[in-house]
């Protein structure tokens, strides 16, 4: 895939018939919401005023592989995402749960996937 002056590879494991020379169709799309929360976070804190010192953020998806197996056509294959957000930041508590509401409205990767159908939680953890 070539976008702007970046190309990148989405494959299959070796033991899938790929070449595994890059993240799944799968794994992308979960890599896209991570890499979605981390840019929009940002730049809701820096637009609020405040510093984000680190942001980790990690993913667990529960996925019904019947349709990429072509068991049966599955309407909504990942009916729940978690992410685990730790935030070592000079905001608030209550400053964090206005840039979670953001969070929500201006994420597009995140709509998206919400709109279809999929419930993503969100577990914000303030670290020092």
């Amino acid at each position: 895939i070539i976008a702007r002056d970046v190309e990148s590879v989405i494959d299959e494991p070796i033991a899938r018939g790929g070449t595994n020379l890059g993240l799944s169709p799968t794994e992308t799309l979960m890599s896209s919401l991570i890499g979605c929360t981390n840019v929009i976070t940002h730049r809701i804190m820096e637009k609020m005023g405040f510093k984000i010192n680190s942001l980790d953020i990690k993913s667990k998806t529960l996925f019904n592989k019947d349709g990429v197996s072509l068991i049966q056509e599955v309407e909504v294959p990942f009916p729940e995402i978690t992410l685990d957000i730790a935030i070592s930041t000079n905001a608030s508590e209550s400053d964090l749960v206005e840039v979670q509401k953001q969070l929500a409205m201006y994420c597009p990767i995140a709509k998206v996937i919400r709109n279809s159908g999929t419930v993503i939680n969100e577990n914000w953890n303030k670290i020092d």
